[in-house]
C-alpha cells in the first residue's frame, strides 16, 4: 500500500476511459498483442465499422476478418483467434454475452475465459477487472517488470503467478488504479533497457535501484 500511495501522489489519480462491455474487452484485448494502443484502438474501431455486430464478425471469412484488423498486426494470428472465441461463446451459452460471469468467483471466471485460444490469465483478468468490475490483477509486460524490479514478487516469478501474489499484497479497491499505474511507471521510468531510477519515486525501497546505484558507484 506504501508502494501504491507514493505512485497514487507522484502520477495524480488515473485517467481511464470509460468501460467497455465484455465482449468488446475480449476483442480489444486480442488485438492488443504486440502493438501500440493506437493500433489496436484503429483495428477495433474498422472492425465495427464493417461488420457492426460481433455476430457478424462471427459468422464472417477469417479472411474478411483479417482485413479489417490489419493495422494492428499479426492479423493471420489474431483474425482467427478472434472467430474461434467467438464461435466458443455462442457455442458455450447461446448468445455473443459474458455477462454471465458476475455471478462466478474470480477463478471459476478466469478458468471459464482461458478455455478459449489465445486467452490467457492476463486477458481474462482484464476483462475481468476493466468491463465486469471483478476483482482481478491483470499482469502485462510492464507489471511484471516493475514489481520485479520493486521486489513485491519474487525473482523469476511468472507472470501468471504474478497475478496471484499481486492479487493478496493489495485490496480489491486499488487493482485498477494499481495496475495502470505500474503500467504507467514502466512506461515513463522504469524502462526496459535504461530505467531512470534517478527520479523514481520508489528508489529507495526498490531492491533494483538499490543494487543498480550500489553498482554504479
Amino acid at each position: 500500500m506504501e508502494i501504491f500511495t507514493r505512485l497514487h501522489n507522484f502520477f495524480g489519480a488515473v485517467d481511464w476511459r470509460p468501460p467497455l462491455s465484455a465482449m468488446d474487452e475480449l476483442v480489444s484485448t486480442i488485438l492488443s498483442q504486440s502493438t501500440t494502443d493506437l493500433n489496436r484502438d484503429r483495428a477495433f474501431d474498422r472492425l465495427k465499422a464493417r461488420f457492426g455486430t460481433w455476430e457478424a464478425v462471427r459468422d464472417a471469412d477469417v479472411a474478411e476478418i483479417e482485413d479489417a484488423i490489419r493495422v494492428a498486426g499479426l492479423a493471420r494470428q489474431k483474425a482467427p483467434r478472434i472467430k474461434a472465441a467467438l464461435q466458443f461463446i455462442s457455442a458455450e451459452r447461446g448468445e455473443l454475452s459474458l455477462d454471465f460471469l458476475r455471478g462466478m468467483p474470480v477463478a471459476e471466471a478466469r478458468a471459464w475465459l482461458t478455455q478459449m485460444k489465445g486467452v490467457g490469465i492476463k486477458t481474462a483478468s482484464i476483462i475481468l477487472l476493466f468491463a465486469l468490475d471483478m476483482p482481478a490483477f491483470p499482469v502485462d509486460t510492464h507489471v511484471h517488470r516493475t514489481t520485479g524490479r520493486i521486489g513485491l514478487i519474487p525473482p523469476k516469478t511468472s507472470a501468471e503467478k504474478a497475478h496471484h501474489i499481486l492479487e493478496a499484497a493489495l485490496p480489491p479497491e486499488t487493482y485498477l488504479e494499481a495496475h495502470l499505474q505500474f503500467i504507467r511507471l514502466g512506461r515513463e521510468i522504469c524502462h526496459a533497457r535504461k530505467p531512470n531510477c534517478a527520479v523514481c519515486p520508489l528508489r529507495d525501497v526498490c531492491h533494483f535501484a538499490k543494487n543498480h546505484i550500489v553498482s554504479t558507484m
